[in-house]
């Protein structure tokens, strides 16, 4: 004869898991709209279009709110990767903005995400923000590319003194790592094109002297 009590466990069980199971499906999906959202605005802002950048982080963070509503009850959702990569990926659209625009970096309270998702977050910022000194280059060298390569410097400073171990920070030494090799790419592309605006202005005022030599 079966055990009333014990089917009565199993139901129960039975009954938790499909809830559970029910919220992981909405945060994966809401996580892949998070990024999107994030990665949009990212994209906007490179283009400048402000607007449009902020109309996309505050769609952003509606998928966030409600990712993180959904997956509260379930701490192992709470910190599983899907979910906290897509809030790093918060972290790093509010770091870089903020940075492209000269405006304070906000905290993590202030993002609302966890102290390892916003650590790794900027460490992605500054990917974006290389993007942002290139393009700064491609122009002619800018005192505003050295704005951005010092923001970079600030960033890794700060990274290198997270040395704990790689299930508290979430992997940051990797991306720590992978900051260091950015950060000494887009010092080098600065100083050659440094290097090359004094050329040209040298060549510049040499052309000059000789046009008034000739005169």
């Amino acid at each position: 004869m079966p055990d009333s009590r014990l089917m009565e466990i199993g139901e129960r069980i039975r009954e938790s898991l499909v809830a559970k199971n029910a919220a992981r499906d909405k945060a994966v999906n809401l996580s892949r709209e998070l990024i999107r959202y994030c990665s949009l605005a990212i994209r906007a802002s490179h283009r400048n279009e402000w607007q449009a950048t902020e109309r996309l982080l505050s769609e952003a963070h509606r998928a966030a709110d409600e990712l993180q509503a959904i997956v509260k009850p379930y701490p192992d959702l709470l910190f599983s990767g899907y979910t906290q990569d897509a809030l790093k990926e918060l972290a790093e659209a509010h770091i870089a903005l903020a940075i492209a625009q000269d405006k304070p970096i906000p905290a993590p309270e202030e993002i609302g995400v966890e102290y390892a998702a916003y650590l790794n977050g900027l460490a992605e910022a500054v990917g974006e923000l290389r993007r942002r000194v290139l393009d700064e280059i491609r122009i002619g060298h800018s005192q505003e590319a050295e704005r951005l390569l010092a923001a970079m410097d600030e960033i890794y400073d700060l990274l290198v003194t997270m040395d704990f171990p790689e299930a508290i920070t979430g992997g940051l030494r990797r991306s720590t790592d992978m900051v260091r090799g950015v950060l000494e790419r887009t010092r080098s592309d600065l100083t050659v094109s440094f290097r090359e605006s004094e050329l040209m202005a040298a060549i510049e005022r040499l052309q000059d002297g000789l046009k008034a030599f000739n005169r």
